[in-house]
């Protein structure tokens, strides 16, 4: 019943907050939909009546944490999002926080003494704060691990359609449709579908590079910019690009073989090597116990 209460407590302070700021309606502006059709909140059923998605609700609720989310923090959870590749909207992952703070408030308190109250009701809070934070950072490290795997073949191909007679954005065309769904393959047909509809290729290469910030997709994105600016060949440029980018892969590779003694070493010393002392010592322990040649040398 404490925990209920404490559960109903919190919701009713935020709640409080909340109702201090004006209800605010959400704005239906005109943007670029990159993804697939029925990728959105709402899909068409056979009749061509909309139907809701199970997130309706959640954003329906999250429309009063709108007034509350500062333009910085709305900037870098709309960026982990879209990186991400979550459907939820800035609102909907700070509601989806106060669901999982709520939750470890009902659930941990149940399990801490009552003496350990306060330190229960901590932990819950932190931890159902931080643990969205650390899903949409795994996933986000993920992806880029992913995307830097992907891009050295992505521009291999790049450089063969070009050196084969194509304009780069003919090879880009060709290297979106022919390849099969990767990440970096998607983030190129987003490239492809902005410049098509007006956006100058410098700035969709500058937006893609800011995105991700990622060391390998700046040099991509820079080598680019920099052939468009001096008129040098492209073929060449993506070809110099993808060496450097699969040495590059090599060395990361090194440094990772590299460090795998030392993180072997921890699961050696506290795993390994006791194991060993006992299969070794316990025998010579027992054959002391049993057969002690001290107590037989006093006798």
């Amino acid at each position: 019943m404490l925990s209920l209460a404490m559960v109903f407590a919190f919701l009713a302070v935020v709640l409080l907050v909340f109702g201090v700021f004006p209800m605010a309606r959400s704005e239906r502006r005109p943007t670029l939909n990159l993804q697939d059709l029925g990728s959105g909140p709402q899909t068409i059923d056979v009749k061509g009546r909309k139907k809701q998605s199970p997130l309706f609700f959640v954003r329906l609720m999250s429309i009063v944490i709108k007034p509350l989310i500062v333009p910085e923090m709305r900037r870098r959870l709309t960026r982990d999002l879209s990186i991400s590749r979550s459907d939820m909207s800035p609102e909907d992952f700070i509601f989806f926080k106060i669901i999982t703070v709520s939750a470890f408030l009902f659930l941990l308190p149940r399990l801490f003494p009552t003496g350990m109250l306060m330190f229960a009701v901590l932990i819950a809070i932190v931890v159902g704060y931080m643990l969205p934070e650390v899903w949409i950072n795994n996933k986000i490290k993920k992806i880029k691990s992913d995307l830097v795997k992907q891009l050295p073949d992505t521009v291999d191909l790049l450089g063969l359609c070009v050196n084969a007679g194509l304009d780069f954005m003919m090879a880009l065309k060709w290297v979106v449709e022919k390849s099969p769904p990767s990440i970096i393959v998607v983030e190129l047909g987003n490239l492809l579908q902005e410049i098509s509809v007006g956006k100058p290729r410098r700035d969709a290469l500058r937006d893609l590079a800011r995105k991700y910030e990622l060391p390998d997709l700046s040099t991509f994105a820079r080598t680019l910019i920099q052939a468009d600016k001096m008129g040098t060949s492209v073929s060449e440029a993506l070809t110099i690009l993808s060496e450097d980018m699969r040495l590059a892969r090599f060395r990361r590779g090194e440094a990772i073989a590299l460090k795998a003694p030392m993180k072997m070493l921890v699961p050696l010393l506290f795993c390994i090597f006791p194991v060993v002392g006992i299969l070794v010592g316990a025998p010579i322990f027992l054959d002391f116990i049993l057969n002690n040649p001290i107590k037989k040398m006093s006798m």
